[in-house]
C-alpha cells in the first residue's frame, strides 16, 4: 500500500485558513469526512479532540499530525491542508503550524495501513520533503512530491536492509518510542533519535511499540551490553528488562524534538539507574504509581535543585560582603547601634551584599514555585512563587515556604478537575485567569491565615532554640547533620541535612552549615588517604582515582566518594559516616562558623575560627581513613 492510496484528492486542501487550533482540527475532519472513509463525524471527531488533549501533535517545525483511531473509520485515510498563514496549534517548538496532516485509523486487527502511515510521518521529518509539499501549486503536484519522496525512502529502506555491518565503535545506546495512538509520533521519535546518533558517533537500537505491535524488540544480550536506554514513550512499557541499567525516560514528543540533548545525555554516563520494583513496574514513572513518600521526595527535590543556584549564589556575595567589612572595619570601635549593619558598612560590602541578598531573597519563593510545578505543571509556578512570597515575607520562613509549595500544587491539581467539564471555548482562559486567580486567592487567604501564624511560631521557636544551643546539644547536633551528609552521599539523606543547613544561614545560624560542609568533605579526603595508607585494600583503578578525591573533598563534592562506596557499601559508608560525625561535632564543638552555602576551601576565609575548623576536618578525615583501613578486606590478586 502506498501513501496516495490513502490520501484522497478531495482530502487536500493547499490554501487553507484557519483562525484556531479547534477551527483546523474541525476543516481537517471535513475534509476527511469528503473522503467516504467516516461514517459517524462527530464520533471521529470527538476521537481527534480526545487525542490533542493527551498531547499536542503539532511536533513543531510547522508541522502537525492530529489523529485518531476510532470504530467511527470504516477505511484508513489521510487528508492534508496547508495553511498559508501558519495557525496557532500549541506545537513542541512554540511557532505556528502550516502544514497538517490527519489520519484516519479503522479499530481493527487488519493494520496493513500502518507501516504505511510511519514512513508518512518519518518523511515528515525531512526538510525537503515538506519544503515540497508547502511550494506545490496544485493537488496532482502535491502528490507527485509524496510519490517522489516514498520511492526514494523505499529505496534507502532497501539499501540499509542490505548492509550487515555494524558500527564497533561509539556507546551503544537503546531506545523505545510509544505513543497513545501508536501511528505517528512512535516513528518520528525513533526516526529522530537514529539520526541525532548517527550524527553523534554512536550505535543505537531502537524499539517501537506502535499500533501494529512491537517492533525490533530489544534483546537481552543488547540490553546487557548497552551503554544507556532512552525510554520515550507516553505510554505502558515493559521495564522490568531495563532493571540495573541507566535510563532515561520522557515524553515521545521529547524523542522528537529533543533527540539530540538525550543523545548526548546518554553519551556522557550521566544518568541515574533504573530499579524495577516488586510488580515489576517501574518506581517513578506517572504519580499513581508512586509510592507517597517518593511523590514527596520527587516534588521536594525539584523545588531544592532549581532553588540552590539562588542560595549558593546569593549565599557566597553575602558572605563576601561580610568578609570585606571584616577586613576594612574595626567592629570594637563601633558604636553598638552600627554593628548591626555589618556587612553594608563600607560601599564595596554594601555592592555585594545588596547583590547577593536579592539573590538570596529569591530562594524560598523559587523552592515553593517549582515544588508547585513539580506536583501540577507550570500552572502551579506562580502559585507556588505567591505562596513562598507570602512565607518569605511573614513569621514562617522555611518551613512555610515548603508547605505553600504542596498547598499551590495541590490546589491547581483541585482546580484542574473542578474546571474539566467547562466547554471547549473556555480551555484558552484557564491557564491565564482561571488557575492563577483563584490558586493565587486560596493559597494567599489559607498561608495568611492558617499556614502563617502556627508555622510562623514554631519556626521562631526553631530559630530561638538553635541560637541558644550550646554544650552536649550543639554537639550531637553537628555529629547529627554532618553524619547525614555521608549516608548517601548526594541522595535524599544528604539533601536533606543541606537544605538545613542552607536554611539555617537564612536564620543567622551559621555553625550549623559550618558542621554541614564539613560533614561532606570528608568522605571524599578520607578515600584518598586510605588509597596511600592502605594500598591493599583497593584495586588498582581505585588506586589511580584515589587522589583526585583531594580536589573534590576539598571542593566539598561528596559524590567523589559514590564509586568507592557502591563498590563496597556496608564497609565504606559507615566508616564515612563516622568521620563525618566527629568532623561536624568538633565543628561545632570549636564554636566554627561559616557564612557561604558552598565552595569548600574556596570560602574558607568566610568561616569563623579557621584554623579549628581544619583541625575538625582532618580529625574526621584520619578516623574515616583509619576505619576504611580496618573495616575493609584486602583486594585478592
Amino acid at each position: 500500500m502506498k501513501i496516495r492510496e490513502l490520501l484522497a484528492i478531495e482530502s487536500i486542501e493547499l490554501s487553507g485558513s484557519a483562525t484556531s487550533k479547534k477551527d483546523a482540527l474541525d476543516q481537517m475532519v471535513a475534509l476527511m469526512a469528503k473522503s467516504g472513509k467516516i461514517n459517524d463525524v462527530e464520533k471521529y471527531r470527538q476521537g481527534v479532540y480526545a487525542r490533542e488533549k493527551e498531547g499536542t501533535t503539532g511536533i513543531g517545525e510547522g508541522i502537525a499530525i492530529p489523529h485518531c483511531k476510532s470504530d467511527a473509520v470504516t477505511r484508513p485515510g489521510l487528508a492534508a491542508m496547508v495553511v498559508s498563514d501558519g495557525v496557532d496549534f500549541d506545537a513542541l517548538d512554540g511557532g505556528k503550524v502550516d502544514l497538517i496532516f490527519l489520519i484516519a485509523a479503522p479499530n481493527s486487527e487488519d493494520n496493513v495501513h500502518l507501516d504505511v502511515l510511519s514512513k508518512l510521518s518519518v518523511l515528515l521529518m525531512d526538510e525537503n520533503f515538506t519544503k515540497g509539499l508547502r511550494n506545490a501549486r496544485t493537488v496532482e503536484e502535491f502528490l507527485d512530491v509524496i510519490d517522489m519522496a516514498e520511492a526514494d525512502k523505499d529505496a534507502d529502506t532497501v539499501t540499509k536492509a542490505q548492509k550487515t555491518e555494524v558500527p564497533a565503535a561509539g556507546k551503544y545506546i537503546l531506545a523505545v518510542t510509544g505513543c497513545p495512538t501508536g501511528i505517528a509520533h512512535t516513528y518520528m521519535a525513533a526516526e529522530s533519535l537514529e539520526k541525532k546518533a548517527a550524527e553523534l558517533g554512536c550505535r543505537i537500537k531502537v524499539e517501537t511499540r506502535g499500533s501494529g505491535g512491537a517492533k525490533n524488540v530489544l534483546t537481552k544480550a543488547e540490553i546487557a551490553e548497552a551503554d544507556c536506554i532512552i525510554v520515550a514513550a507516553d505510554t505502558q512499557v515493559p521495564m522490568e528488562r531495563f532493571d540495573g541499567k541507566p535510563v532515561i525516560q520522557c515524553k515521545v514528543a521529547d524523542g522528537i524534538s529533543k533527540a539530540e540533548s538525550l543523545i548526548r545525555k546518554a553519551m556522557a554516563g550521566n544518568v541515574s539507574t533504573y530499579h524495577a520494583t516488586s510488580r515489576g513496574e517501574v518506581d517513578n514513572l506517572e504519580e499513581g504509581s508512586d509510592s507517597i513518600g517518593h511523590q514527596i521526595y520527587k516534588h521536594l527535590m525539584n523545588g531544592v535543585s532549581h532553588m540552590l543556584p539562588f542560595v549558593v549564589g546569593g549565599g557566597i556575595l553575602i558572605a563576601i560582603a561580610f568578609l570585606i567589612d571584616g577586613f576594612l572595619v574595626d567592629l570594637n570601635a563601633l558604636p553598638m547601634e552600627a554593628r548591626g549593619n555589618f556587612g553594608t558598612i563600607t560601599p564595596l560590602a554594601a555592592m555585594f551584599k545588596s547583590i547577593g541578598g536579592t539573590a538570596f531573597g529569591f530562594m524560598l519563593p523559587i523552592l515553593a514555585g517549582f515544588i508547585a510545578m513539580s506536583i501540577a505543571d507550570r500552572p502551579g509556578l506562580a502559585v507556588g512563587f505567591v505562596g513562598g512570597a507570602i512565607a518569605a515575607n511573614g513569621t514562617s520562613g522555611f518551613l512555610g515556604a515548603l508547605v505553600a509549595g504542596f498547598l499551590a500544587g495541590y490546589t491547581i491539581r483541585l482546580l484542574k478537575k473542578l474546571f474539566a467539564k467547562l466547554p471547549d471555548s473556555l480551555e484558552g482562559i484557564k491557564p491565564v485567569l482561571l488557575y492563577p486567580l483563584l490558586g493565587i486567592f486560596i493559597v494567599g487567604v489559607v498561608m495568611t491565615y492558617i499556614v502563617e501564624p502556627p508555622i510562623g511560631a514554631l519556626n521562631t521557636m526553631i530559630n530561638n532554640g538553635l541560637n541558644g544551643m550550646s554544650g552536649a546539644s550543639a554537639i550531637l547536633l553537628g555529629a547529627l547533620l554532618a553524619g547525614m551528609m555521608s549516608v548517601d552521599m548526594g541522595g535524599p539523606v544528604n539533601k536533606a541535612a543541606y537544605v538545613f543547613g542552607t536554611a539555617s544561614i537564612a536564620a543567622g545560624n551559621y555553625n550549623i552549615m559550618a558542621a554541614v560542609m564539613i560533614g561532606g568533605m570528608v568522605p571524599p579526603i578520607a578515600i584518598a588517604l586510605a588509597t596511600l595508607f592502605f594500598k591493599n585494600k583497593f584495586t588498582t583503578e581505585e588506586k589511580k582515582a584515589g587522589p583526585t578525591n583531594f580536589i573534590m573533598g576539598l571542593s566539598f563534592i561528596t559524590e567523589g566518594a559514590i564509586p568507592f562506596a557502591a563498590s563496597d557499601p556496608l564497609r565504606v559508608i559507615p566508616a564515612c559516616v563516622a568521620g563525618s560525625a566527629v568532623a561536624g561535632a568538633l565543628s561545632m564543638a570549636f564554636n566554627c562558623t561559616l557564612m557561604a552555602p558552598h565552595g569548600g576551601i574556596f570560602v574558607f576565609l568566610t568561616v569563623g575560627n579557621p584554623l579549628m575548623y581544619l583541625i575538625a576536618l582532618a580529625a574526621g578525615s584520619a578516623v574515616a581513613c583509619v576505619l576504611l583501613g580496618v573495616l575493609k578486606k584486602e583486594v585478592t590478586k
